[in-house]
């Protein structure tokens, strides 16, 4: 079974990306002396609001097909180390079973024994290269959720009108924030909206 993603990943990553979004839109306009700060569509902005960092992600359905896919080629892997290892195993003990018989003379065993050592370090070389591929991918896919994420408020950047959005989440750096503020299930409907529609 895939152990869980790895939330602090996701909170220094949100959070990165977060703070160049407020940087890149807000950070560089400085309102002058007496200027109340005003969005793009003209009403005063709202200052700070936060989502639920984990929530969004393991209840956004790209996520769950992105987790789903992954799992099916972790599976897949499984199960060709898993075939090859068997193989191995069988190869090893009708090799052992013959020595012990005296069915095979010293050379041949000789030869025998080394092609099993070559096929455990396929084997040892096969599981190292699978496991890093799915970690990468996995990697990977967190990239693009958190991508797809702040690209997303950042296009809706007029609709929540907000001049910074944080990602709340166990652990982080925001210890607290007032509910009034928690714009999560509206960001969460948005992006699973947006998502299907691109899905068909």
């Amino acid at each position: 079974m895939m152990k869980k993603l790895s939330i602090v990943l996701y909170v220094v990553l949100f959070l990165a990306v977060a703070g160049l979004y407020c940087m890149h839109f807000s950070g560089n306009k400085k309102s002058k002396k007496g200027e109340t700060s005003v969005n793009v569509a003209g009403s005063p902005a709202q200052g700070i609001a936060y989502i639920n960092i984990d929530t969004v992600i393991f209840k956004f359905d790209m996520f769950l097909d992105r987790r789903n896919d992954l799992m099916a080629k972790q599976k897949n892997a499984e199960a060709e180390l898993n075939s090859k290892g068997t193989a191995y195993q069988k190869g090893a003990n009708d090799y052992q079973d013959k020595v012990n018989k005296g069915l095979v003379t010293r050379a041949t065993a000789a030869q025998i024994e080394q092609s099993l050592v070559q096929q455990q370090q396929e084997l040892v070389s096969l599981r190292d290269k699978l496991q890093s591929n799915l970690v990468e991918e996995e990697q990977v896919m967190n990239r693009q959720i958190l991508e797809y994420i702040t690209k997303f408020l950042e296009e809706n950047r007029v609709d929540y009108n907000y001049q910074y959005i944080l990602g709340k989440s166990f652990g982080s750096v925001v210890l607290y924030g007032d509910n009034a503020l928690d714009i999560t299930q509206k960001v969460l409907d948005a992006i699973n909206k947006k998502y299907k529609q691109e899905k068909k």
